[in-house]
């Protein structure tokens, strides 16, 4: 590892950044979320259990790896609060859990608001999880956010009182439901003692960590087509998961990034609304999800599914950086007859490699596909390369030529091992 190495999702989120994420933290001495909130989550299975983490960096399963959650996050307390017991019942220590004192605070009035924005699109919904990650980052950005600091040092309430007042009264003019300040600060308070043991200034930690050589992983959460700069506007999160939130939610400078792992599946998925030019809304979708278990992390919600898109995919890599490819579900797909891939669009009769984020030209957008056989067979416990069978070697080999990134991760099976480091 270099000093700071980055995975990033290079779609729509849900590639399987946790297990590339679990397989390198065990190089690391410090693992990092930098973005985000609980709409996004990474899956690790271990030792035949399934750990679904939406705060707590996947990191925290490998002993002596310090688990930070950055700046850059927004944290629900009950949510996070969660994840520690649910570690704790399963015998994992959490004494190595970090939370940046600068990181902001999802409260009650945020969930009811990111519902009521929702409700009150009416056709145009964006397909938010409704967690309140949109409205806490406005508080942020109108600088009337509360932060982790506050809260453990219970300095917050007269600011939280003065939002509360604000936010029922635009409750009331909708005839939404209002929430209860006294209830809130109760709560809070409550959580704020449970908490305030993993709280510090995560930036001097982490240059520290830096002057003593230590090995620093950073795990993105959601993707680049979600991100709120370049993605598929306004059918995006409200962070930015691409390379520059790794540096704003951390607080680590961009000359420290050496490796920077971009994250996809062999195939595409997506959750929630917004253009998805590769889509199969038919009987290969279908299969595709029930093949790959397609169903959120977060939200159980079904994931739209559909050929894997490498004009999107050189999209990520031009706005990350992004050195070295990790594949996933390479099984999954292999268990068609027939795979396509698309490798270039039609668009008012001229063909591109170019990705464009207006929703209008995208409407437009035809894939060009190139078409590869299946049927890879049991590929779980194929540990190099080029023991693959051929056709999910023609298949790799095309993704490496048109993407011009190399392949450095197979993942071949569901279980932890089951991957091929090139």
């Amino acid at each position: 590892m270099n000093k700071v190495d980055v995975v990033l999702g290079s779609f729509f989120g849900d590639e399987g950044k946790g297990k590339i994420i679990d397989y390198l933290s065990q190089k690391a001495d410090i693992s990092i979320r930098c973005t985000g909130g609980n709409n996004a989550g990474h899956s690790i299975e271990l030792n035949g259990k399934k750990f679904a983490f939406h705060l707590i960096p996947s990191g925290v399963l490998n002993k002596g790896n310090l688990a930070i959650i950055g700046n850059g996050v927004v944290v629900d307390p009950k949510v996070l609060i969660e994840e520690i017991k649910n570690l704790k019942e399963n015998g994992y220590s959490v004494d190595n859990l970090r939370i940046s004192d600068k990181a902001h605070v999802i409260f009650p009035y945020h969930i009811e608001m990111d519902r009521l924005q929702e409700e009150l699109r009416g056709a145009q919904k964006i397909g938010t999880t409704c967690r309140g990650i949109g409205p806490v980052y406005c508080d942020k950005y109108e600088r009337s956010g509360i932060r982790m600091g506050d809260l453990v040092n219970k300095r917050f309430e007269t600011q939280l009182r003065q939002n509360i007042e604000k936010k029922n009264k635009i409750f009331e003019s909708y005839g939404h439901k209002t929430v209860d300040a006294d209830e809130i600060m109760k709560e809070y308070n409550n959580y704020a003692d449970i908490l305030k043991p993993y709280v510090i200034d995560t930036v001097s930690l982490l240059h520290q960590a830096l002057e003593q050589d230590k090995k620093i992983l950073c795990e993105g959460a959601q993707a680049t087509l979600l991100d709120i700069d370049f993605g598929n506007y306004p059918f995006v999160t409200s962070s930015n998961p691409t390379i520059g939130g790794i540096c704003t939610g951390t607080g680590i400078g961009a000359r420290y990034i050496g490796e920077v792992y971009g994250v996809l599946k062999a195939y595409s998925s997506k959750v929630g609304e917004g253009p998805y030019i590769t889509e199969q809304d038919n009987e290969i979708g279908d299969k595709i999800r029930e093949l790959g278990h397609e169903y959120g992390t977060t939200t159980k919600r079904p994931r739209r599914c559909g050929w894997l898109d490498l004009v999107a995919l050189k999209y990520a890599v031009m706005l990350n950086g992004i050195t070295g490819l990790a594949i996933n579900h390479v099984d999954t797909i292999g268990k068609l007859d027939e795979i396509k891939l698309c490798v270039g669009y039609k668009i008012d009769g001229e063909i591109t490699m170019q990705y464009s984020t207006d929703l209008e030209r995208i409407a437009k957008c035809e894939p060009i596909y190139e078409t590869f056989k299946g049927n890879f067979g049991d590929i779980s416990n194929i540990k190099r390369r080029e023991d693959l069978p051929q056709n999910a070697k023609k298949y790799l080999d095309r993704i490496e030529e048109i993407v011009k990134v190399p392949i450095k991760f197979i993942g071949t099976g569901a279980g932890r091992n089951s991957m091929i480091v090139c």
